[in-house]
């Protein structure tokens, strides 16, 4: 029998054929699809003509569709429904992937030809994006160790494989922390839960197999457990196992993983001339060098922490008059803090989320996208990865676009957390290929017949996800290696954060908002107090987000760490920590930082990116509203379609006409007026 995988896909719009692969397809396609992409590679190296666009960059952008039709359906799998046949497969092609890179981003022989036509390029008569791309070709093959030879070019490669073993590991070690621990509850300790928790709960404890209710480590379940439940015991039990993942000791424990990685990433620094990882990775950033970082996130952390100061006051307060004569925890902080908003906005969740449902909420992204760039979605009837996941046809002026995909509940073998990736991305080189994009989330699956129901933070990152998927689907480049996303690390959250603004236009709301029975509106007062709440907890908030973003930078700068969890306590320690709050992301279940390169020493980047996102947002203020034609036009224009077709800072400067303050970003989080 054929394999799916390496037959032409007769599907609708040329979507992986899922109903037909099987997790056995996976490792003979595999094999096949890289079997012809060495050969590909060496059509290209041992091409006795002398070196041309065409037949170097042209022929390497080319290269390797045949690994991707294998790898884009297996890792989309991996990701949002794991089980242990394709985590085997990912520990056996991690190692044999990182190679492959390392064949092509460290291959002395196509260094030479690319080079060649580097040194030339004022004599190719090339395009602007041709140009670009033979550029941003040459300066990842010199990053990646092109030009390295003897003991630092073996070594590299070595140091590139055990990275993406180790990286895997970690991924699969959180996963299995995530998936073993829950903890069941009695009647008795139902206390202060509404009923949208109950029915998470009860929703839990049928995927578990057990009775009654539980709770487990998905955010969706854990977060509201952690605001509602006046079991302060429970509280701490949950609390502590959530942020504890990765840290159990035994075989799922990352604590020597994240030691070992930081080590080698310092190494991989040094063999390629840099001082550190840090220095190396943010090179080719916006930010440039860890000084400009630390600078943006200090400017933050001192009025965020200032104001976290001020609410754990207030928070003690709640909690010493409940009778509890104790310092205040982090796991206190989200209950007492819900009840303090309850009572300065008057906003009670149970009470706001059935306003707030999953279906309507998509209507208004799509409608937000239809009124800004004239994009209209339409249903699909077509197989996909899982029944939870519905697709839409994205179509402009009757001219198809994209194909959107939406997988939004959380599930037992999905990866925590929320994302955006593409099964395709556009590109014009092999032909007018239009992207399949597909947004992940991780909100609580209601009970069958009911309405899926989401928290104001639910509803902004939907916006968020969809913000990259805008990014990806309007993209209108000719070379895919520069498309939609391909942008730098403290760039590629600009349209995504940018886009949840439009979440907090009250026509929008106006018009989505409404009740799960009855329809009707959100009333007009309930709608701006939550509006008014938006900030609400900011210091909170930003100070476990930035203690995070400056842990991870330390950790790249100068020497590894040969304890990173000892490092971690000083960092915090020096900068002034509140007790109550913790890091967002802890060492052991630092996913952005561990699971892989791409947020390491970047993890900054979502409030470098709110710097522009801010300022972004206000430009259509400027102009006249949130729907101004001409500035939408804009921001797609010098933004969205072009990828990575400029240097971020030229980007944006097109767009604004100049380069934004942090000034934006502090009044946004309302923290420009902390005393």
């Amino acid at each position: 029998m054929t394999n799916p995988l390496l037959a032409d896909w007769k599907t609708s719009f040329g979507l992986p054929p899922f109903a037909d692969i099987s997790d056995e397809d996976f490792a003979p396609g595999f094999e096949a699809a890289l079997t012809e992409a060495r050969a590909e590679l060496a059509a290209i190296i041992e091409n006795s003509d002398p070196p041309t666009f065409a037949n170097t960059i042209d022929a390497l952008e080319l290269m390797g569709e045949g690994l991707h039709k294998v790898l884009s359906p297996f890792y989309t799998l991996a990701g949002v429904d794991s089980n242990p046949a394709r985590e085997a497969l990912q520990r056996e092609f991690s190692p044999k992937l990182a190679a492959w890179g390392s064949e092509v981003s460290m291959n002395p022989h196509l260094f030479a030809r690319v080079d060649a036509l580097w040194q030339d390029r004022d004599n190719l008569d090339l395009t602007a994006e041709q140009l670009r791309v033979l550029e941003l070709t040459r300066r990842n093959l010199v990053r990646a160790g092109a030009q390295l030879e003897g003991f630092a070019f073996d070594r590299l490669k070595q140091v590139k494989e055990r990275l993406a073993v180790l990286g895997t590991r970690f991924t699969q070690n959180l996963l299995a922390d995530e998936r073993a621990w829950y903890m069941e509850l009695d009647a008795v300790d139902l206390e202060g839960l509404p009923d949208f928790v109950l029915a998470t709960a009860k929703a839990a404890a049928e995927e578990q197999g057990a009775e009654g209710h539980v709770v487990t480590l998905s955010r969706s379940l854990i977060v509201p457990f952690l605001q509602f439940s006046s079991r302060r015991d429970l509280r701490e039990r949950a609390y502590e196992a959530w942020t504890s993942r990765g840290a159990n000791g035994g075989e799922t424990d990352n604590r020597a993983i994240a030691t070992e990685i930081l080590t080698l990433r310092e190494e991989r620094a040094h063999l390629l001339g840099y001082d550190d990882f840090a220095t190396y990775k943010l090179e080719t950033e916006m930010a440039k060098t860890p000084d400009a970082v630390r600078k943006l996130l200090m400017e933050v952390w001192e009025p965020a922490r200032a104001q976290a100061d001020l609410d754990a006051q207030s928070l003690a307060a709640m909690m010493h008059n409940d009778g509890v004569n104790d310092a205040l925890e982090p796991w206190d902080w989200r209950y007492y803090s819900e009840k303090r908003r309850a009572a300065e906005h008057d906003l009670d969740e149970a009470e706001l989320k059935p306003y707030l449902q999953l279906d309507r909420m998509i209507e208004a992204a799509f409608d937000c996208a239809t009124r800004l760039f004239g994009l209209e979605f339409k249903p699909l009837d077509v197989k996909l990865h899982h029944p939870d996941a519905r697709a839409w046809e994205v179509t402009r002026n009757g001219e198809h676009i994209a194909v959107f995909i939406g997988d939004y509940f959380a599930r037992g073998g999905k990866r925590s957390g929320a994302w955006c990736s593409a099964l395709r991305s556009q590109q014009k080189l092999r032909g007018d290929i239009r992207p399949h994009v597909i947004n992940v989330c991780n909100f609580a699956k209601p009970a069958k017949g009911s309405p899926a129901l989401l928290s104001y933070d639910d509803a902004r990152t939907l916006f968020h996800e969809f913000g990259h998927a805008l990014h990806q689907m309007l993209s209108n480049v000719t070379y895919e290696s520069i498309s939609g996303t391909s942008v730098a690390r403290d760039f590629v959250e600009l349209p995504s954060q940018l886009f949840e603004h439009w979440l907090e236009v009250p026509e929008v709301l106006q018009k989505y908002a409404t009740h799960a029975k009855t329809g009707k509106p959100m009333p007009a007062d309930m709608l701006q107090r939550m509006l008014d709440a938006a900030n609400y907890d900011q210091g909170f908030s930003t100070v476990e987000y930035v203690a995070s973003a400056m842990v991870d930078i330390e950790f790249h700068t100068g020497d590894a760490p040969e304890d990173p969890m000892a490092m971690q306590a000083e960092i915090l320690e020096s900068m002034g920590m509140p007790p109550a709050i913790r890091m967002r992301h802890a060492t052991p279940h630092f996913a952005h930082v561990f699971a892989g390169d791409g947020y390491s020493s970047a993890y900054y980047s979502y409030m470098w990116s709110e710097v522009m996102d801010a300022d972004a947002f206000a430009a259509f203020e400027e102009a006249g509203g949130a729907f101004h034609e001409a500035t939408a036009r804009k921001l797609e224009d010098h933004i969205l379609s072009v990828g990575g077709l400029r240097d971020a800072d030229v980007l944006y400067t097109e767009f604004r006409g100049r380069l934004p303050g942090v000034d934006a970003l502090l009044k946004g989080r309302g923290l420009d007026n902390v005393a």
